[in-house]
C-alpha cells in the first residue's frame, strides 16, 4: 500500500505539472507521514548526502563546457565539416543535422543542449532548402538525444555515481551505441528524403574542400580525444576532465576562433548556474526518494517479481526495456536513474548483463524518452526553435522513434556493441 501511495502521489503531482524535483520530495514526505515512523529529517539528510560527491562536480563543468563550445564557434565548424562530407547526398542536409549532433554530443553531454545548439542552425537551413518544417524539427529533436549516449554524458556520470560503476568505462561503452543510433536516424533521413525529393546540395565533395573544412574544425575534433583520453589513460578523473574541457573551450573560443566575447561567457555561466541548480535539486531529492525505497526493501521485492515472471533472458530484457521506455516518456532521466538503477541492475546482472552495458542501455532508453510525449523535452525545444506546432512533428517522430528502438535492441542483445572498445582499451 505504501508503495502505491509513494508512486501514485508522485505520478499525480507530475500530471498536475508540479516540477519533478518538488514532486519527488512531496511524494516521499506524504508516504513518510502516512506509513512510517522515520523522521522527516531523513529527506534533507539524504538530499544533502546525495549531492556530496566529487564525481557530481563533473556535471556543471560539462554543462559549462558545452555552452562555451557552442557560443565559441565549435558547433558551427562541426556543422560545416559535416556539410562538406555528406551535404551532396540525397537528404544531405538532414544527414548533416544528424552527423553534427553526433559530433556536438561528444562536446556537450546534454541532449537538450545538442538539440538547441544544432537546431538553431539547421532547422532554419533545412526550411530554406525546401524541407518540411515538421521533419526538420523532429529530426533535430531525435538526433539531439544522442547527446546523452555518446560521451561525455551527464546521465552516465549520474549512473556511475549511483551504482559505483567506472565512469571511464561507461564513457567508452557509449561510443558505438551512439554511432549505431545516429546511423539508424540517417537511414530514416535517406528514406524520407528519397520519398519527398529532398536532394543534396550541388556542390560536390573535393579533397581541397574536405581538407580546408577539416583543418578549420580540428580544434573541435581534439576536444573529445582530450577529455576521454585523459580519463581512460588515468591522467585525470571525469571531474578533472570536465574542468579541462571548460579551459579548452575558453581557449579555443577566445584565442583560436575569437568568437567568445565577455557577453557570451557571462551568458554561458548564467545558463550553467540555472541548469545545474535545477539538476542538483532533482538529484538530492531523488536520492532521498531512493533511500526510502531501499529502507523499505522495494528493490528486493521488484527483483523477485521480475525473476518470477520468466527465466528467459531475452524476454526479461525486453520487459525491462519496455518499462524504461515508458518511464522515459514520463520523467526526467536523472531521477529515473537514481531511483531505478539500484533496483534493476541486480536483476540484469543475474541474467548476465554487466553494470556498464546496463548503464548504456538504460540511458539509451531514457534518451528516447526525450522525443516521447508527454515528457518529450527535446520536442518542446525543437518546437520553440522552429516556431511550429507539435502536431506537425508527430508523423515524422514515429519513424524516428521506431528506428531508435531498433538500434536500442541491437545494443541490448549484442553486448560487444558496448564492451568491445572497453575490453580493447
Amino acid at each position: 500500500m505504501e508503495f502505491a501511495v509513494l508512486f501514485g502521489s508522485f505520478i499525480i503531482l507530475i500530471l498536475l505539472m508540479v516540477p519533478v524535483g518538488y514532486a519527488i520530495g512531496l511524494a516521499t514526505l506524504i508516504t513518510l507521514y502516512c506509513f512510517s515512523d522515520i523522521s522527516f529529517v531523513m529527506i534533507s539528510q539524504n538530499a544533502v548526502a546525495g549531492v556530496d560527491s566529487f564525481s557530481l562536480l563533473a556535471i556543471p563543468f560539462f554543462i559549462l563546457a558545452g555552452s562555451l563550445m557552442s557560443a565559441g564557434g565549435l558547433a558551427k565548424r562541426l556543422l560545416d565539416f559535416a556539410n562538406v562530407c555528406v551535404g551532396a547526398v540525397t537528404g544531405g542536409l538532414a544527414m548533416v543535422t544528424t552527423v553534427t549532433c553526433m559530433f556536438f554530443a561528444a562536446l556537450s553531454g546534454s541532449a537538450v543542449a545538442t538539440t538547441s545548439a544544432v537546431g538553431s542552425f539547421m532547422i532554419p537551413a533545412m526550411k530554406d532548402e525546401g524541407y518540411d518544417e515538421g521533419f526538420a524539427a523532429a529530426l533535430a529533436a531525435a538526433a539531439g538525444t544522442i547527446g546523452i549516449i555518446i560521451p561525455p554524458s551527464i546521465p552516465l556520470v549520474i549512473y556511475g555515481v549511483v551504482v559505483g560503476a567506472s565512469i571511464g568505462d561507461l564513457f567508452i561503452a557509449g561510443i558505438i551505441p551512439g554511432i549505431i543510433m545516429g546511423i539508424a536516424i540517417i537511414i530514416v533521413c535517406y528514406i524520407i528524403s528519397k520519398k519527398k525529393g529532398y536532394h543534396g546540395r550541388t556542390e560536390r565533395l573535393t579533397i581541397a574542400r574536405f581538407c580546408r573544412s577539416f583543418v578549420d574544425a580540428i580544434w573541435a575534433f581534439m576536444a573529445p580525444g582530450i577529455i576521454l583520453g585523459g580519463i581512460y589513460w588515468g591522467i585525470c578523473t571525469p571531474t578533472e576532465a570536465a574542468v579541462v574541457a571548460v579551459l579548452y573551450s575558453l581557449f579555443t573560443g577566445v584565442v583560436i576562433y575569437r568568437e567568445l566575447t565577455y557577453k557570451k561567457i557571462y551568458e554561458a555561466f548564467l545558463e550553467t548556474i540555472t541548469v545545474n541548480g535545477a539538476t542538483t535539486f532533482m538529484v538530492g531529492l531523488s536520492m532521498a526518494f531512493a533511500s526510502y525505497l531501499i529502507m523499505e526493501g522495494l528493490p528486493q521485492q521488484i527483483a523477485e517479481f521480475l525473476v518470477n515472471i520468466t527465466d528467459s533472458k531475452i524476454l526479461l530484457f525486453l520487459i525491462v526495456n519496455v518499462f524504461l521506455l515508458i518511464v522515459g516518456s514520463l520523467i526526467d532521466p536523472i531521477p529515473a536513474i537514481i531511483i531505478l538503477a539500484p533496483i534493476l541492475l541486480p536483476v540484469m546482472e543475474d541474467f548476465g548483463m554487466n553494470a556498464v552495458t546496463f548503464g548504456v542501455v538504460m540511458i539509451a532508453n531514457l534518451a528516447i524518452g526525450y522525443i516521447t510525449p508527454p515528457y518529450g523535452v527535446n520536442l518542446f525545444v525543437a518546437m520553440a526553435v522552429a516556431k511550429i506546432s507539435m502536431e506537425k512533428m508527430f508523423k515524422y517522430i514515429v519513424y524516428l522513434f521506431l528506428a531508435m528502438v531498433v538500434a536500442l535492441m541491437i545494443v541490448v542483445y549484442c553486448e560487444p556493441t558496448t564492451m568491445m572498445m572497453v575490453n580493447m582499451l
